[in-house]
């Protein structure tokens, strides 16, 4: 087993993604942060808005409804 060094202060660890290497502790602008909260926003609302399909509430209620024991 390799003896791990501890972490010197003053540096920053990186790690690496699909795009290249992210520096640990990265932070986005305030206004990119609202951007993407303004989006998903708008996407979950567009979920929401479309309600529950029928078959999956009639599934629902039927998971709801007490067990009887008889599974035929």
């Amino acid at each position: 087993m390799k003896e791990r060094k501890p972490n010197r202060a003053g540096t920053k660890r990186m790690q690496k993604n699909e795009w290249g290497p992210v520096e640990r502790g990265a932070t986005l602008g305030r206004d990119i942060q609202a951007k993407i909260g303004e989006q998903l926003r708008a996407m979950y609302d567009d979920v929401v808005s479309q309600g529950v399909p029928d078959r999956f509430a009639e599934l629902l209620k039927r998971l709801d409804q007490p067990d009887d024991g008889d599974r035929s």
